[in-house]
């Protein structure tokens, strides 16, 4: 079977820096996660309370997600990428882990930022991959620590 590392990156770049040498590391298969409609600076500037990244949220929305995993069944274990947002996973990839059935795949979750820390990361991201054979997330600075 095969090893694919999904992540979504914002502004400051450090998921993908990680994503991108954890994949070359275990010579797994890449995927970015990206929204259909791109985040401008503006938009992630959590600070303000009309931001996009507030407005996701808060109000629970579903994000359109570009471009799909193809033959996601191929794969037994998914590396997972994303900085917190409010204490779990940005809407955007709550989003992209709908699409898919999870069955018999074990997730690991590496979130780069730690602002609101880790928290109940795993247990947030059950209910959107039903069938996983495990789900564990930790905080992340390297992919040495993944």
């Amino acid at each position: 079977m095969r090893t694919l590392v999904a992540f979504f990156s914002a502004e400051a770049g450090t998921t993908l820096k990680i994503a991108k040498n954890l994949a070359a590391r275990l010579d797994a298969d890449l995927f970015e996660i990206k929204p259909e409609q791109p985040y401008s600076e503006a938009d992630l500037k959590y600070m303000h309370p009309l931001a996009r990244c507030n407005r996701e949220k808060i109000g629970r929305k579903d994000v359109p997600v570009a471009g799909r995993v193809e033959a996601l069944s191929a794969y037994d274990t998914v590396y997972l990428g994303f900085p917190i947002w409010y204490g779990a996973a940005p809407n955007v990839v709550n989003t992209f882990l709908k699409g898919y059935d999870w069955s018999g795949i074990a997730i690991h979750a590496f979130a780069t930022s730690g602002g609101s820390g880790i928290g109940k990361t795993a247990e947030k991201l059950r209910p959107y991959v039903q069938g996983a054979v495990s789900v564990d997330a930790k905080l992340v600075h390297s992919a040495d620590e993944v």
